[in-house]
């Protein structure tokens, strides 16, 4: 047995065990499957030990995989604070910072402000994570977060942003097809285009005073980007924060009698790296630049 442990494989190791399969730990990770089973495969090799059993399409861990997750888990806190504290005392205004934001923010209202971010500082490299999903900072799974929920977490800083008020939005094709609906009866004729597939998502709708139902919708998904496009392309209306749509001439705002939705947004940052000049620099323009986009609406 090899007593020397490669922190590559551990980490391959840790997001395996807390994802529950090879494909999910690769995706946190950002790597394929094959290079994440290799670097089980090894660390395995090396502690002469199994760590893992297939039970159906699953891995669950064996009792050595048991008791190697609880040492693993304080080697990846070790590391993150010692990572933590290194961003955090760095001065350079040059190297990388990571932003993750939903998809549809990422892909419409990021890049504009990435281009002001260059002129103001082009030595900074910015790796943009464009997920609906909730990444944790405190694995620095990204610097900074543009998130719509407050952060639970006291290591976390948060700063409130103005709400962003969402509208229901068509294409100008499908309103020529379709007609522009002007009373509540004409927009229950309407092609819904949803972000959840199942009726949780009628219910949150609902309950902002939008009325959808079930028999409306006409195409569902959990990507914000894929939503908008059908909506561009003329497939039906949906809800978008303006901060999207304000980038998207192809598309009209409908029923203004209908109050919007309004969206919190928090921009969150580990505490640790707030005091790094170059993430500091991103997180004020972000900030700066979400409050003054609000203001213009």
């Amino acid at each position: 047995m090899d007593k020397n442990i490669d922190w590559t494989q551990a980490r391959g190791f840790l997001a395996t065990a807390e994802h529950g399969s090879l494909s999910a730990g690769a995706r946190a990770l950002g790597l394929t499957q094959p290079t994440l089973g290799r670097q089980v495969a090894a660390l395995e090799a090396a502690l002469g030990v199994v760590l893992f059993e297939r039970v159906g399409r699953s891995l669950v861990l064996t009792p050595a995989g048991q008791e190697m997750l609880a040492h693993v888990r304080r080697m990846g806190a070790a590391a993150d604070a010692l990572a933590m504290a290194a961003a955090g005392r760095s001065d350079n205004l040059e190297g990388r910072v990571s932003i993750t934001a939903s998809d549809a923010m990422s892909a419409y209202w990021l890049p504009a402000v990435l281009a002001d971010l260059r002129k103001t500082a082009p030595g900074i490299i910015v790796d943009v994570i464009a997920s609906n999903a909730v990444r944790d900072l405190q694995r620095r799974e990204a610097d900074i977060a543009i998130r719509h929920v407050a952060p639970k977490e006291p290591e976390l800083i948060a700063r409130k942003l103005p709400d962003v008020p969402a509208y229901l939005y068509a294409s100008a094709d499908y309103l020529y097809k379709n007609g522009t609906p002007q009373t509540l009866a004409d927009f229950q004729q309407l092609d819904f285009i949803g972000f959840d597939a199942d009726a949780s998502g009628v219910d949150v709708l609902n309950r902002h005073g939008l009325p959808v139902t079930q028999a409306m919708i006409r195409a569902t998904s959990s990507s914000g980007v894929a939503v908008w496009e059908m909506v561009r392309q003329g497939l039906g209306v949906t809800v978008m924060v303006e901060t999207v749509a304000r980038n998207t001439p192809e598309v009209v705002r409908i029923m203004p009698q209908i109050a919007p939705v309004m969206v919190s947004t928090w921009l969150t940052v580990h505490r640790e790296v707030h005091t790094n000049r170059r993430i500091r620099l991103v997180y004020d323009l972000l900030a700066a630049a979400l409050e003054a986009d609000v203001r213009q609406m």
